[in-house]
């Protein structure tokens, strides 16, 4: 991006796309509804009108829900070659919906804050403007009365955050959500941020090259004197996201196995926290944060340790469920109390309007944080 702020405006531009959306698609598929009508109907639409934007982007959608990632990329970089503003419409309120401008970057579901979950019958209407990193902020910008940077942090999005930073210190309009702070949401770069917080545990955590990774496979490098750090560790690459490439190596053996299946350069290393409860089951939970208020999202409940709520089998277990509702009917008068100050010092050096957290709690009742987030579903 190479123009002043000064240079944009934020006035009516064209009408924008109207896709049915993340939010609602997610929905069905969650349900277990197959998507294939859709699809096709979709398909029907673009074959009689080529430049419908808003088809090729649920299509997007559509393709990432049933696994195919890559095909759902290429389908949203045609949709962006299209367009860049998508709207989502506010239900029915009864009064002037809040017109809100969410600033994305093309990439995967977990590439930008997924607002569409949030604002459902809000009275918000959401414009989505994408971004290219490689090209400059548009002149005109739909007008809005709130802007929120709803790019994520990932190595692809750095410039991104960057760049826009400079743009927004003398915005228009109200603007939440710093990429200042969201670019510093890396792994690395949160360990580095929370080590010294009161009552919270974090896993030290580096950024480690593969060919140190052989060197501690092979034995001429110690992992203790190297990183400061015993086995277990947890592995994983970079830019994974959702578990991706995720292990637990227990012994030098393992590594180079990992190492055979794993073509990435660098990697998050971290040291293994066993966080199992007394009856030996692992719980997570994601908590949302809002203004500096926390708010209960989920609790996943499961015998693995590396859990996400959709292999946690909470769909299948009305126990675990009557466990997670318990916990989100008294999050207020249990959880949020306990952690009180943790969380207090978290929202200070996060420093966001919105971003969420995966914890857990540590046997002697600390805050054990694995991940801060602008960009997680909620």
């Amino acid at each position: 991006m190479s123009m002043t702020h000064s240079e944009n405006q934020t006035i009516a531009t064209p009408e924008p796309h109207m896709p049915i959306g993340l939010a609602a698609l997610s929905r069905r598929a969650f349900r277990g509804e197959d998507l294939k009508a859709e699809w096709r109907e979709l398909v029907i639409r673009l074959d009689r009108s080529p430049i419908d934007a808003a088809a090729m982007l649920d299509l997007s959608v559509i393709a990432q829900l049933n696994g195919m990632r890559d095909r759902g990329l290429a389908l949203q970089a045609l949709a962006l070659e299209m367009a860049v503003h998508y709207r989502q419409t506010a239900g029915e309120t009864g009064r002037t919906p809040i017109r809100l401008l969410a600033l994305k970057s093309p990439g995967d579901m977990m590439a930008n804050t997924p607002l569409e979950f949030l604002l459902e019958d809000s009275g918000v209407t959401l414009d989505s403007f994408y971004l290219h990193p490689e090209m400059p902020l548009p002149k005109a910008l739909p007008d809005h009365d709130l802007a929120f940077v709803a790019v994520g942090q990932s190595e692809e999005n750095r410039h991104l955050l960057e760049d826009l930073a400079g743009h927004l210190e003398s915005w228009p309009r109200p603007v939440l959500n710093s990429p200042g702070s969201i670019a510093r949401l890396t792994r690395d770069g949160l360990w580095s941020m929370l080590r010294s917080a009161p009552g919270i545990v974090i896993p030290r955590t580096l950024r480690v090259h593969r060919r140190e990774l052989a060197q501690f496979a092979s034995g001429r490098t110690s992992l203790r004197e190297s990183l400061g750090m015993a086995y277990p560790i947890v592995v994983r690459p970079l830019t994974s996201h959702a578990g991706q490439g995720l292990v637990k190596i227990d012994d030098a053996a393992s590594i180079d196995a990992y190492l055979a299946k794993q073509p990435e350069d660098y990697f998050y290393v971290s040291p293994f926290v066993d966080y199992a409860s007394p009856d030996g089951q692992f719980r997570k939970c994601r908590i949302a944060f809002v203004d500096g208020r926390a708010f209960p999202v989920h609790q996943a409940i499961s015998e693995h340790w590396m859990i996400h709520y959709l292999n946690a089998g909470m769909e299948q277990s009305a126990e675990k469920r009557a466990e997670e509702a318990r916990f989100m009917e008294t999050f207020d008068r249990q959880m949020a109390p306990r952690h009180r100050t943790a969380f207090e010092d978290l929202v200070e050096r996060v420093g966001l309007d919105y971003f969420g957290i995966d914890c857990a709690e540590t046997p002697d009742g600390k805050l054990l944080i694995f991940e801060a987030d602008s960009s997680m579903i909620v």
